[in-house]
């Protein structure tokens, strides 16, 4: 299959998905997501697979979703839109996913790489939520898998105040599996998947989803909720103010309503 906004390859048993948009610093629009879950599929059926790697590029895994594809929507378009339902065939992909993440990840991007199974982080990774600078909050589980990942202080600190993590941080606070030098981030994490596609694939998928469940236990009712305060923020003037300040590249005003 042909894709326009990522490149696939195969290592091995290793299937690569490579989100494909530098221009945009690999920003999360429709489009992209819709090709990443599609790759995601193709893999996860074909048996000569064992497991997955989702990277960017060394300057961005991938910066944010894309705020023009949004900026002009009201909440009920978005909730009739639904486009973070796509998020949940990510979470359904049976195969182990590792993110290879450097540069910037933040926003979407950070949601991305924490549905993935196990991240590796090049030296120059940074990790943020920074949804507050345009009036909205994390839509895509930033609120619910950041609090269970980093703890509630950490993560109130960076969904209110758009604190963003090194890549040492993030693996002192457990949102990261390990940190490499630049050079060798993607090799890492090719090697961590080719690890796991070479044990038994039944064990693997019965262990990623006894794993998942304990972690997500009601994880599920918290999500619902981050979707609906997400959706409902587009009936605010201030999400309108902030996403397009982002556009113009101006300081928001903001007027709490």
């Amino acid at each position: 299959m042909s894709y326009t906004t990522i490149e696939t390859e195969v290592h091995g048993r290793v299937g690569l998905i490579r989100l494909n948009r530098p221009k945009a610093l690999n920003a999360l629009n429709r489009e992209v997501m819709t090709e990443l879950t599609d790759a995601l599929d193709e893999y996860d059926s074909n048996s000569n697979i064992g497991a997955i790697v989702i990277t960017g590029n060394e300057k961005a895994f991938a910066a944010g979703a894309d705020i023009k594809e949004m900026a002009e929507a009201s909440s009920v378009e978005m909730l009739q839109r639904d486009h973070i339902s796509i998020w949940d065939r990510i979470r359904s992909v049976k195969k182990p996913i590792v993110a290879a993440v450097s540069g910037w990840c933040l926003g979407g991007g950070n949601e991305l790489a924490m549905i993935c199974d196990m991240v590796v982080a090049s030296e120059s990774a940074k990790f943020g939520q920074p949804e507050i600078n345009l009036g909205v909050i994390p839509g895509a589980g930033g609120t619910q898998r950041l609090t269970r990942a980093v703890g509630k202080a950490i993560a109130m600190e960076m969904v209110l105040n758009n604190r963003t993590l090194s890549a040492e941080e993030a693996y002192q606070f457990g949102l990261v599996n390990r940190v490499v030098p630049l050079e060798s981030y993607l090799d890492e994490a090719i090697q961590l998947a080719a690890e796991m596609a070479a044990r038994a694939p039944v064990a693997i998928r019965l262990g990623k989803e006894a794993v998942n469940h304990a972690f997500e236990s009601f994880l599920s009712n918290g999500i619902a909720d981050e979707r609906r305060a997400f959706y409902f923020l587009f009936s605010t003037e201030d999400q309108k103010e902030g996403m397009q300040a982002f556009i113009e590249k101006r300081k928001p005003d903001w007027k709490g309503k």
